[in-house]
């Protein structure tokens, strides 16, 4: 540490090219009597300090002067603080970019904190870290390892197994919306990895929850082969979504595969979802998240609660590292790679994959919860606060990320094209994606109006028209070309589905859809016509904004809410076994158990939740907009009707390959069948909205619909360019009709899809034995141009020439 002291006053202030001339700087220097003493802080041994009096170091060290003047005549202190290293050569390094980048035979760190006082670079080996040891800290100065608000310093050297982190100093205020700690090892919030557990719910050393976490280094190692991978780029409208869970996928021993809960395990299981039809994944979260954030023993159960669907991440570049096969060897390089893997092979089978993030909060929670990363590095930036430093909590989780505020947009923004350039993924689902349109804590005006502002304009979270987030990511070269798909609500009670600003690129969430079309299917009065908006793609949500059909991501069931077994099997949540005493989760679900509560019911009760379970995903394949389904319902999951299972790392969770494949021939041959009629079909992935000139709309007999609040009865017809002409109905009363079909001269109607039918005859595909046997059955109704339908059932029938014209 280089020591000089002079006496500063207003002159020197406008005198700028005078301190910068070599006579300002002899005539300082001519006044010292004897080369001053240089002490530097060795970083390994910081209470050991190196004096050098000799004048060659002397002259040597006053190269780097640093002078600070103040407005009066103080005597000033200058501190240059060189970072020593006894494994590494360190230099000054760059301020950008974030993070541990490799460049010029070393690695550079670069991090951000406006309020940190002091900054330490922590390195620490792999085996140090499962003891809880650093092996080495460079302090940073404050002048050299400095610009603007930007830590960095640059090092050369061996990187094998080695990890890093931060302390940084400052205020511990939380009134002040600071938690500073320089006890605390924080996570970079640009690293690409982030090593801890090795594996999947097991504790750390000494049964810790939280053991220490360090991020990983990259090297010149690095580089995956993505064997020429490139975006598939589909056009949304031709999308049909799968909501899957990278571990519950195959964890379940049924899976048979060799890697079961990761990566590998989806990539062996790929063919499943291209036989069903699916050329989108939409992945539930796989950024790193500790799954014991809140492990307790679940006495209903006997076993233990974990974090099973990982909405609550501390890291955004890394992936979930447990999630892989390779867990922390090589210090979470191959868990990267794993991850590219699964996307790369993902391509090659035609599916896109998506991610699903969660930006709207961390797992650092409220003024309660632990000191991570943002918290540590910048919390009064990172998180939205009130003027004593409270947390805001729109998220529902403790705390609520700062997304409009300018430097986590740009992280934000940084951390979506890293994963779409670097792990080539097609493009994002925002978790909770209101809280981003929220204005950000006016802890600097500046910042966000670009000039200082009298009085509170603008209260912290107040609902954006033009978010700067939104705007940022819309306007982005490289994320404006990928699927941006919001769920447009919050829990704090902002509700944007068909008003989320979109800049035309947009999709949401269709909550609207789900609701309806449960209410309508199950035979609720009242739904008729706003369910016939539903088939149509939502045009009362999304025409009126700009917005095409494909904006609307269509879906009955998700990961939380009833599974679609559950749906037509509970009237009521059952979620004791998460602990709560049934407390938690939704309790409006606009479910039915079609006669009977619970899983166990009489053949009749079975049979008519069979026909409605087809019901909804018929619904989902003949509506415009973009279907979603939700692992396990193509063969019927079952969770007991829980309908908040985040806790359960098991069986309820769990994908159940043997059920899949007793149902082969059942429901999930239905659903395959139906998706690739879909796909078949030109008519149902139109790029605008539907209008009289193709689609028709009828009741009981054609052309006459029943739009009032009596109607449970919904057609129509719609000219498709491959198949001709499709008539879909769909009865949702208890009782069963006889409907007359429009009169197509020359044409006959031909069925293909019945509900009410036994398999396989509900789906009369072209290579089914008995087809022909099937449909003269209908004959003595087709002839008249009539069609019987039983209750709580829906049909599609084809156009097809007479065979006599």
């Amino acid at each position: 540490m280089e020591l000089l002291q002079f006496t500063s006053s207003p002159l020197l202030h406008g005198c700028s090219n005078f301190i910068n001339s070599p006579e300002f700087y002899k005539s300082k220097l001519s006044n010292l009597k004897k080369p001053p003493t240089t002490t530097f802080r060795c970083c390994n041994h910081p209470n050991k300090t190196s004096h050098f009096a000799n004048s060659k170091a002397f002259e040597n060290e006053t190269k780097n002067l640093v002078i600070r003047a103040s407005k009066s005549a103080e005597l000033e202190t200058a501190v240059i603080e060189k970072p020593q290293s006894q494994r590494f050569q360190v230099s000054k390094g760059y301020p950008t970019p974030f993070g541990a980048t490799l460049r010029d035979g070393g690695v550079n760190f670069s991090i951000f904190s406006s309020n940190a006082v002091s900054a330490t670079l922590c390195l620490i080996t792999l085996s140090d870290l499962q003891e809880n040891k650093v092996t080495e800290e460079i302090a940073l100065d404050s002048f050299a390892n400095k610009t603007g608000d930007v830590w960095h310093v640059f090092l050369k050297g061996d990187f094998k197994d080695m990890l890093y982190g931060y302390k940084f100093d400052g205020k511990f205020s939380p009134q002040e919306g600071h938690y500073f700690d320089p006890t605390k090892i924080v996570l970079d919030p640009y690293a690409k990895a982030v090593i801890s557990r090795a594996q999947f719910g097991v504790l750390g050393p000494d049964e810790n929850c939280w053991p220490q976490m360090a991020c990983f280094v990259p090297t010149a190692e690095d580089e995956f082969d993505w064997e020429g991978d490139l975006p598939l780029k589909y056009p949304q409208r031709d999308l049909i979504i799968y909501e899957v869970h990278v571990r519950g996928f195959t964890r379940h021993e049924s899976s048979k595969t060799e890697h079961p809960g990761t990566y590998l395990g989806v990539v062996e299981k790929l063919d499943h979802l291209k036989d069903l039809g699916i050329n989108c994944l939409e992945l539930m979260p796989c950024h790193e998240f500790n799954e014991l954030e809140y492990f307790s023993y679940n006495s209903v159960l006997g076993d233990y609660k974990v974090n099973f669907w990982g909405y609550s991440t501390f890291n955004y570049f890394s992936p979930m590292i447990r999630y892989s096969s390779a867990g922390i060897r090589n210090c979470g390089h191959d868990a990267i790679n794993e991850f590219k893997l699964l996307v790369r092979e993902a391509h090659k089978r035609g599916i896109e994959v998506v991610m699903d993030v969660v930006f709207n909060h961390t797992a650092e929670g409220n003024d309660k919860g632990p000191i991570l990363s943002f918290r540590g590095v910048d919390n009064s930036v990172y998180y939205m606060l009130a003027p004593k430093g409270e947390f805001y909590n729109y998220s529902g989780c403790g705390n609520t990320f700062n997304c409009n505020h300018p430097v986590v947009r740009q992280f934000i923004v940084d951390c979506l094209r890293y994963w779409v350039t670097e792990m080539h993924v097609d493009g994002f689902r925002f978790d909770l994606a209101s809280i981003m349109t929220r204005g950000s804590s006016l802890w600097d005006s500046v910042n966000v109006y670009g000039i200082p502002i009298e009085g509170d304009l603008l209260t912290t979270g107040t609902p954006l028209s033009s978010p700067p987030l939104i705007d940022l990511i819309s306007n982005d070269p490289i994320l404006r070309g990928v699927k941006l798909i919001a769920e447009a609500w919050d829990t704090g009670g902002l509700y944007q589905v068909g008003i989320f600003p979109h800049w035309g690129i947009w999709s949401e969430w269709n909550g609207k859809y789900r609701d309806i079309v449960r209410q309508f299917i199950k035979g609720t009065d009242g739904f008729a016509g706003a369910f016939a908006e539903c088939l149509c793609g939502s045009p009362n949500l999304y025409q009126g904004g700009g917005r095409k059909p494909w904006n609307s991501i269509n879906f009955v069931c998700a990961h939380d809410g009833f599974s679609l077994a559950d749906l037509v099997s509970y009237n009521q949540k059952h979620n004791l076994a998460n602990g709560e005493d049934n407390n938690d989760g939704e309790t409006h679900n606009n479910s039915w158990n079609c006669g009977q509560e619970g899983e166990f019911a009489n053949i009749l009760v079975k049979k008519l939740r069979r026909r409605q379970m087809r019901n909804f995903f018929l619904c989902l394949m003949v509506s415009q907009g973009v279907p979603m389904i939700s692992m396990g319902d193509e063969y019927g999951h079952t969770k007991g009707g829980n309908n908040n299972t985040y806790c359960h790392d098991n069986d309820i969770n769990y994908f159940r390959w043997d059920k899949k494949e007793e149902s082969k021939s059942d429901f999930f041959r239905f659903c395959c069948l139906l998706t690739k009629f879909r796909h078949e079909c030109e008519s149902l992935g139109l790029s605008d909205f539907p209008t009289a000139d193709r689609l028709q709309w009828h009741g009981h007999a054609p052309g006459l619909p029943d739009w009032s609040d009596k109607s449970r009865f919904v057609a129509f017809t719609l000219i498709d360019s491959v198949k001709g002409e499709i008539y879909v109905a769909f009865n949702a009363s208890h009782l069963p009709v006889i409907i007359s079909l429009p009169e197509r001269p020359g044409y006959r109607w031909e069925p293909l899809v019945d509900t009410s039918k036994p398999e396989p005859f509900d789906f009369l595909s072209s290579d089914l034995p008995a087809k022909e046997i099937a449909i003269k059955q209908y004959a003595p109704f087709l002839d008249a141009n009539l069609y019987p339908m039983l209750s709580y059932s829906s049909i599609i029938l084809l156009q097809l020439p007479e065979k006599n014209a």
